[in-house]
C-alpha cells in the first residue's frame, strides 16, 4: 500500500504539495562578496516543502561549482546570477516569482 502524504492526503506518487509550494514562493537571487573577494550566489525563499538539498545538488552539477544548502538558502561558489533564472524555471519554479538583485 502506498504511503499517504500528511499535508495533502494523497498517495505519495500523486502528491502535489511540492508543485503548489513552488508556485507560491518568492525566490531572491543575489551575489555576496566574502573573504578575499570571493563571490557567492545566494538563493533565498525556496520553501521547506521543496527538497532544498536536491535542488542544490542539481544547481552545483549544472554550474560545475561547489556550494551548500543550509538555513533555508542555497549558496553557490562563483557568480551565476545571469544563468540561474532559466535553470530554476526549468526545475519548475514560475519565472514571475524569481527576483534577481
Amino acid at each position: 500500500m502506498a504511503e499517504i502524504c500528511p499535508i495533502c492526503g494523497l498517495p505519495q506518487d500523486l502528491c502535489v504539495c511540492e508543485t503548489i509550494a513552488r508556485e507560491q514562493q518568492k525566490i531572491e537571487v543575489k551575489i555576496e562578496k566574502r573573504k578575499f573577494g570571493k563571490k557567492y550566489t545566494v538563493i533565498r525563499g525556496i520553501g521547506k516543502e521543496a527538497n532544498l538539498n536536491d535542488i542544490a545538488k542539481k544547481l552545483k552539477t549544472k554550474f560545475a561549482c561547489g556550494g551548500t544548502a543550509k538555513l533555508g538558502r542555497i549558496e553557490l561558489q562563483g557568480d551565476h546570477k545571469n544563468r540561474i533564472k532559466p535553470f530554476l524555471v526549468e526545475l519548475g519554479f514560475p519565472e514571475e516569482t524569481i527576483e534577481i538583485k
